[in-house]
C-alpha cells in the first residue's frame, strides 16, 4: 500500500555534478519547475555527489549558475536552505548510515564479499546460457555473526538489498501508465558500494522520501530503477513518490541527442548567444503540448504545464525550431536587454549610432555574432561582396554606381529619397535598381532595411563604396 503523502506537492531536481549541463537534464529540470509552480508547490535541488571520483564544486557552480540565468530558481536546496537539507549527498552520510544499520539488524539486507572478478564470471556464465544476468545470491546464505566478523576484520564488502522471489510489482506512473515488474528479474541488488558510499538506487530513493519530495520527473531510461527504488522504501517504512518519466529527447534524425544535433551544454548555448527564453520554449514544449505556439514567459509555461499533455513517444530536438523560438526572443528584447546582449558585438560601432544600429540589424540577426558580423560590414574594412551580390552588380548599367557617387550629398540621410533620385537619372526602378545599390552599399543581396542601414553609413563611407563599385565595372 502506498504510504501517506503530503498534501503539498514538492519536486526536485537532482544532478550528478559531474560535467555541463545538457538539454536533456536542463528539460527534467524545466519540467520539475513548471510542474511545482503550476501546483503552487516546492522545488528542490539536491546534489547527487556520492561519486567523489567524478564529482567537482566547479560543475556544481556551473549548474547552479545556468540554472540561475535560465530563472529557475529553487525555493529548497543549495543557498537557499530548508529543513530537510543538507542537500548534498556527501553531507548525508550519518543518514545513510543508521539506514544500513536498520536494514542490516532487520535482515533486509546482507554483507557480499564476491569480487569483481567473481561477479564478472558469473555474469559471463548467465550470458552464455542466455538467462540474464542476475546476483546469484553467493553471500546470501551467510550467517550474520560470521559476515559481521569479517567485515570488522577488514575484508572487503558491499551492503545488498535483499529482494523477495517469485512476486509481482506494479508501480504507478503519471505518463507512462502503471507498470509491473516481477522480482526475479531484479535480483537482490548493491545499495552500498565497497568503499562505503550510497547506491544510486539506494540514496536517490531514501532521500526524495525524507525530503518530502511528492512527485519525481525523470527521463524515462530511470523506468527500470523504480521497482528497486520502492522496494527499498517500503522496506523501511518512507513514503513512495509519485513517479513520472519522460521521454527521451532524440536528434532530427531519431538517434540519441547528441552533440552532432547541435545539443551543446547549456553554457556552450549561452556563450553562443541564444536566450533564456528561446530554450524555454523549446524545451518546454519537447514532450509537452501547449495550446498555441506563442513565445510564453515562465510563469505562462507554469500555467500551461499538465502531466496529462506529456507524450510518451521520443521528443526530437530540432535545432531549427530552437532558432526559431530565438528569433522571437530577441525581437522581444527591449533596448536595454538587446545592448546588453549585442554589448561584445558593438566595439566597431561608434557610440553614437549603436542604439540605431541594433534597432536596424535586430530582425537579421539571431545571435551576438550575426551583429559583429553586420557592424564589420557597415563599420569595418570595404566589404567583401557575397556570389549574389557579385552577381547584381555585374547585372548593373556601368554608370549606375557614379551617378550613386554623385548623388550621396544631396540625400546623405534619407535612402528613399536618394534611391529616387538615382533611379530617374538612370533610367531604373525596382530590384533593378534597389538590388544593385544594397550589394555595392553592404555587399549583401539581403538583410536589414536599407532605410535604416544608409544614414548609419554616412555619405563618406557610402561614397567611398559605391565609387569602388564603379571602378569594378569599369574593369
Amino acid at each position: 500500500m502506498r504510504a501517506m503523502l503530503k498534501t503539498s506537492i514538492k519536486t526536485r531536481f537532482a544532478p550528478s555534478p559531474t560535467g555541463l549541463l545538457h538539454l536533456g537534464n536542463l528539460r527534467t529540470a524545466l519540467f520539475s519547475a513548471l510542474y511545482a509552480r503550476r501546483q503552487r508547490g516546492r522545488f528542490l535541488l539536491r546534489i547527487e555527489d556520492t561519486d567523489a571520483s567524478r564529482s567537482r564544486s566547479e560543475y556544481e557552480a556551473r549548474l547552479e549558475a545556468d540554472m540561475r540565468w535560465l530563472g529557475l530558481d529553487w525555493d529548497e536546496g543549495p543557498g537557499m536552505g530548508g529543513d530537510a537539507g543538507p542537500y548534498r549527498q556527501s553531507q548525508r552520510d550519518a543518514i545513510y548510515g543508521g539506514l544500513f544499520d536498520r536494514l542490516l539488524a532487520e535482515g533486509a539486507a546482507y554483507r557480499c564479499f564476491c569480487s569483481q572478478e567473481t561477479l564478472a564470471a558469473s555474469r559471463k556464465a548467465q550470458l552464455a546460457t542466455g538467462r540474464p544476468p542476475r546476483y546469484p545470491g553467493t553471500c546470501a546464505g551467510l550467517d550474520p555473526a560470521e559476515a559481521t566478523a569479517r567485515a570488522v576484520a577488514g575484508e572487503s564488502c558491499s551492503l545488498r538489498f535483499r529482494v523477495t522471489p517469485g512476486i509481482r510489482l506494479p508501480i504507478g506512473d503519471l505518463v507512462m501508465g502503471e507498470q509491473v515488474f516481477a522480482s526475479d528479474d531484479i535480483g537482490d541488488f548493491v545499495i552500498r558500494r565497497s568503499d562505503g558510499s550510497p547506491a544510486f538506487f539506494f540514496s536517490n530513493a531514501v532521500d526524495d522520501a525524507l525530503m518530502g519530495v511528492t512527485h519525481v520527473l525523470r527521463g524515462a531510461d530511470h523506468i527500470s530503477n523504480s521497482p528497486r527504488q520502492v522496494l527499498l522504501l517500503r522496506a523501511l517504512a518512507l513514503p513512495e513518490p509519485h513517479y513520472a518519466h519522460l521521454s527521451l529527447i532524440v536528434g532530427a534524425d531519431g538517434a540519441p541527442l547528441s552533440k552532432r544535433h547541435g545539443a551543446g551544454s547549456v553554457e556552450d548555448l549561452r556563450v553562443q548567444g541564444y536566450l533564456p527564453l528561446a530554450l524555454l520554449n523549446h524545451l518546454a514544449r519537447l514532450g509537452h503540448s501547449y495550446p498555441d505556439e506563442q513565445l510564453l514567459d515562465l510563469a505562462g509555461l507554469a500555467e500551461g504545464f499538465e502531466l496529462t499533455r506529456l507524450g510518451r513517444s521520443p521528443a526530437r530536438h530540432d535545432t531549427v525550431q530552437l532558432d526559431h523560438w530565438q528569433r522571437l526572443a530577441v525581437a522581444l528584447l527591449d533596448e536595454r536587454a538587446l545592448k546588453t546582449w549585442a554589448e561584445d558585438a558593438c566595439t566597431t560601432v561608434p557610440e553614437s549610432l549603436r542604439r540605431d544600429f541594433l534597432l536596424a540589424v535586430r530582425d537579421n540577426s539571431l545571435f551576438p555574432a550575426d551583429v559583429a558580423t553586420w557592424a564589420d560590414n557597415l563599420f569595418g574594412n570595404e566589404p567583401r561582396p557575397s556570389p549574389d551580390a557579385c552577381e547584381a552588380m555585374n547585372g548593373a548599367p556601368r554608370n549606375l554606381f557614379e551617378i550613386s557617387a554623385a548623388m550621396v550629398d544631396e540625400h546623405p540621410d534619407d535612402f528613399r529619397a536618394f534611391s529616387s533620385a538615382v533611379g530617374q537619372a538612370a533610367g531604373l526602378r525596382g530590384k533593378a535598381l534597389f538590388m544593385p545599390l544594397r550589394a555595392a552599399l553592404t555587399g549583401q543581396t539581403h538583410g536589414p532595411e536599407m532605410a535604416r542601414l544608409y544614414p548609419l553609413l554616412g555619405p563618406a563611407r557610402a561614397r567611398e563604396r559605391l565609387l569602388v563599385a564603379a571602378k569594378s565595372a569599369r574593369d
